[in-house]
């Protein structure tokens, strides 16, 4: 019996999961609170797309390597049809300096290290006209879920969802597509469902802009200063987009209140992205024309839920994925990814068994083992963000000992020991891009003893692999575009 899939949601996480389960014979129907994509290209629907359910459509996106990986491998006519929309691909080989060059020998392997950057709306609206051609899928567009349609069974079985409309959509299998305000959650906890979660403020706010290169105008030249990096009062990233365009996003700890305040001030945020020397390139007047307001976004955390406490199912004929399972720091651009995997896994507990509970615990084993250990890494980092953004308002903090070593080895060795080795750089990498658990890398010991060796060496004998200064002091930032850099410290001070 072909089973029918209900998806609540058609925004990523849910065009993931029709990508994933449609080839297997399933019947999809996607059920979208918001409009359609505007007919046209991918600059209309930039401009004009109302996907309102989606809080972060216009800002920086990427693609990593294990996410385009799933595209190459089980959809090449789609990576087809995003490059002819404009999607670029970077390789590996766009991100090697000039040290990496002189040792570097290109491997087969280097074709996975590939990530797929574009606008997200282009992103998005290719991949959504793809999903609408397939023959076992539907999408509904502005068909809004009012709530979950269950039986009163130990476990709570889900059965179908209830629209406002009045109808109720029957379904072998519910996923959440829903997002970050997705209820549904909530819903099976009112309903008994012993569903767990854990939660914490990624402790920092999120701001983009979009930009256009003048006809005739190419983008500046890598290898000078970087144009991503962190100052620790401001992370920045210049991210390359499709059909000429390009977006920066500037990320702010949420204790930083005054730049908070102003940076969604146009001006500001430019002002701010003229003084960091990598950026300061992308913007002059010559090259770029801004083509959007500033965008924020806040309320960013870090949120694990599970559906198997304890290893025993507690809900059945309802799986979530993307934001509405699993939300992380859109910092680290992995939001995507963790929606494509999370709807391989889910295809794979599928057809693993027909168990109802069997299915559900067979997911959660996926997730734990293939994204588990990079939301616990990624809140690790946020923590420690958090802490050192407090600790830079304070004018009495002294780092201790074991911070100090641990600072040294991260900068004076491992991006040093990256920098400098090809072999290395690859490595880490896979971690970055989900090919591999993100610390794994370095628990090889022979790339350990390569990163203590780097680390050891003399700064003098090194001195020409470190990057260029990535940007000025917060002070000196604050004043050039004329903040009081001293408010937020005596904030702080002050308790």
């Amino acid at each position: 019996m072909t089973e029918t899939v209900a998806v609540i949601g058609a925004g990523m996480a849910g065009l993931w999961t029709a990508l994933a389960l449609a080839p297997t014979g399933r019947r999809v129907i996607l059920l979208d609170r918001d409009p359609p994509p505007p007919e046209g290209d991918a600059d209309a629907a930039f401009n004009d797309w109302a996907h309102r359910g989606v809080t972060h459509l216009r800002h920086s996106h990427a693609f990593l390597a294990r996410l385009r990986g799933i595209i190459r491998d089980e959809h090449p006519a789609l990576l087809a049809a995003l490059g002819a929309a404009g999607c670029r691909e970077l390789g590996l080989d766009g991100m090697l300096t000039d040290r990496h060059r002189k040792r570097w020998t290109p491997r087969p392997e280097d074709a996975d290290l590939v990530v797929l950057t574009s606008r997200r709306t282009t992103l998005e609206l290719v991949i959504r006209r793809y999903v609408e051609a397939m023959p076992n899928v539907e999408i509904r567009s502005e068909c809004f879920v009012e709530g979950l349609a269950a039986s009163g069974e130990t476990p709570v079985r889900v059965t179908g969802v209830r629209l406002r409309s009045g109808e109720t959509v029957t379904a072998d299998l519910v996923v959440d597509a829903g997002g970050r305000t997705s209820s549904c959650f909530e819903q099976l906890a009112d309903m008994g469902a012993p569903v767990g979660e854990t939660a914490e403020d990624a402790g920092i706010l999120y701001f983009t802009r979009h930009y256009r290169l003048k006809p005739g105008q190419v983008e500046p030249p890598r290898g000078g200063a970087p144009s991503t990096g962190d100052l620790g009062f401001i992370k920045f990233g210049v991210f390359p987009a499709d059909n000429g365009c390009f977006s920066i996003t500037l990320c702010v700890p949420e204790i930083e209140l005054e730049i908070r305040k102003t940076i969604v001030n146009p001006e500001i945020f430019d002002g701010i992205c003229r003084e960091i020397p990598g950026m300061r390139p992308w913007l002059e007047p010559d090259r770029t024309d801004a083509v959007s307001k500033v965008f924020g976004m806040g309320d960013l955390k870090s949120r694990w839920r599970t559906l198997a406490p304890g290893g025993q199912a507690a809900v059945t004929g309802f799986f979530p994925v993307g934001d509405s399972l699993i939300r992380t720091n859109p910092l680290y651009g992995r939001g995507c990814a963790f929606a494509a995997v999370s709807a391989t896994l889910l295809r794979s507990a599928l057809d693993s068994t027909a168990d109802p509970a069997g299915r559900i615990v067979a997911y959660e084993a996926g997730l734990k083992r293939e994204i588990h250990p990079f939301f616990d890494a990624m809140q690790k980092d946020d923590r420690a963000a958090v802490r050192r953004a407090r600790q830079a308002l304070d004018p009495n903090h002294r780092p201790s000992l074991r911070s100090r070593i641990l600072k040294s080895f991260a900068e004076d060795g491992v991006a040093i020991a990256v920098r400098s080795d090809p072999d290395l750089l690859r490595a880490a990498l896979r971690g970055f891009h989900m090919l591999e658990p993100p610390a794994d890398w370095l628990k090889r010991p022979g790339n350990l003893a390569k990163v203590l060796l780097h680390w050891m060496t003399p700064r003098v004998a090194k001195a020409g692999v470190y990057p260029p200064k990535a940007g000025p002091g917060r002070a000196e930032l604050m004043r050039a575009v004329g903040l009081d850099p001293q408010l937020d410290v005596a904030r702080v001070m002050a308790g």
